[in-house]
């Protein structure tokens, strides 16, 4: 997997998108109410611990984790056709190759892959066009005594030669600078907002 880029301004052009997931409630009340054991599991990250559905499946690349919540034909960050939220570290977004220097995700800017075009999430015969300007900021507490920078971007699936707008969604994004985890999820994914409440740490 390629470093990914968060320079949206340096990336004037380029285009992806993506749309609401379907989780299982069943599978999503029971995991987040504790009534079961076997209904959710514990999923861990630079000592961030989430407690998730069982059917969500952790896929790990590196630096890289793609929790898919749903159908996913290809588990990869900006696949098409997979209903996930992604996991990054540090090395996916710190001095990435931007042009000829680098760049680091402050939060600032939108996170983008640096390669493109990259299709939009639920249309592969479409691109995502990044927006550059946040609909919302805010600061989102993530377990006890962690509080991530919230960001939601307005973006726009497009036809691949920028003709004509397909779609619209919305990134949501949550970063914690001092753990140096960022969390993005274009599928609206059901249940994420309290899963990452509910998040410890060790």
């Amino acid at each position: 997997m390629t470093k990914r880029s968060v320079a949206v301004a340096a990336l004037a052009g380029l285009t992806v998108l993506a749309a609401p997931a379907v989780a299982s409630a069943e599978a999503l009340t029971t995991a987040l109410s504790g009534s079961s054991a076997s209904g959710s599991r514990t999923f861990s990250f630079r000592g961030m611990n989430l407690r998730i559905p069982a059917s969500w499946k952790v896929h790990r690349k590196g630096d890289e984790v793609v929790v898919t919540t749903g159908a996913c034909k290809r588990p990869d960050a900006f696949a098409a056709n997979c209903r996930s939220f992604w996991v990054l570290g540090p090395k996916e977004f710190t001095d990435v190759p931007v042009g000829g220097g680098s760049f680091t995700y402050t939060g600032k800017y939108q996170w983008y892959p640096f390669s493109a075009p990259v299709p939009c999430p639920f249309d592969s015969t479409t691109a995502w066009n990044p927006g550059d300007k946040a609909g919302s900021r805010g600061l989102f507490q993530i377990g006890k005594g962690h509080k991530a920078k919230y960001a939601a971007w307005p973006n726009e699936c497009v036809t691949n030669n920028g003709g004509r707008r397909t779609k619209s969604f919305t990134a949501r994004e949550w970063f914690l600078p001092s753990s140096k985890i960022l969390i993005i999820d274009v599928w609206n994914t059901p249940g994420l907002s309290k899963v990452l409440k509910g998040a410890t740490w060790s």
